[in-house]
């Protein structure tokens, strides 16, 4: 008997126990999003011509923001896919955004042989810890955030999106 009153009192402890960190960690969790964009929009980047950038430039606009590389296959497999749904969108207010974690002068010979039509940012060396920071644990490539009107993170993907993936997710964006 002694030892059923030994098990529920443990029980009861843990209990309180899991309900103390669900209260201390809830809100935590909850603001994730908020903190992954700041982040976003703290970050700095260069475009191919040197001069400063920051993704607030394009609030108001839903943003497809891709990280990409040059070395990177399935990177540049997608990308006129991107310029596709960028020309079909625009109207609409959405913008793609590539930022290259490559060396500029990769990116830029890429750009010009392939014309890639949308703005192409330039991470420093910091730019896999963005990713990190966005929910890129793995800090692979490609990685595609999208970002509403107001600046806030939604979805993400790790990995080439497909034509009719995207154009889903910027349906339900535009939805909202």
């Amino acid at each position: 008997m002694a030892l059923r009153r030994r098990e529920a009192l443990i029980l009861g402890a843990v209990a309180v126990a899991a309900a103390a960190t669900g209260f201390l960690a809830g809100p935590l969790l909850l603001n994730r999003g908020r903190a992954t964009s700041s982040a976003l929009a703290a970050a700095s980047f260069t475009d191919l011509w040197g001069k400063p950038r920051q993704l607030s430039e394009w609030r108001g606009r839903i943003l497809v923001v891709n990280f990409w590389a040059t070395w990177c296959p399935p990177c540049r497999e997608e990308i006129p896919m991107l310029m596709t749904v960028r020309d079909k969108y625009a109207s609409n207010g959405v913008e793609i955004v590539g930022i290259a974690i490559d060396l500029a002068s990769k990116v830029q010979e890429f750009s010009n042989t392939v014309k890639i039509s949308y703005p192409i940012l330039l991470a420093d060396g910091g730019g896999l810890d963005l990713v990190r920071k966005l929910g890129n644990s793995a800090g692979g490539l490609p990685y595609t955030v999208f970002v509403d009107r107001e600046g806030e993170v939604g979805k993400s993907k790790l990995g080439a999106l497909s034509q009719s993936e995207l154009e889903g997710l910027l349906g339900e964006m535009l939805r909202s």
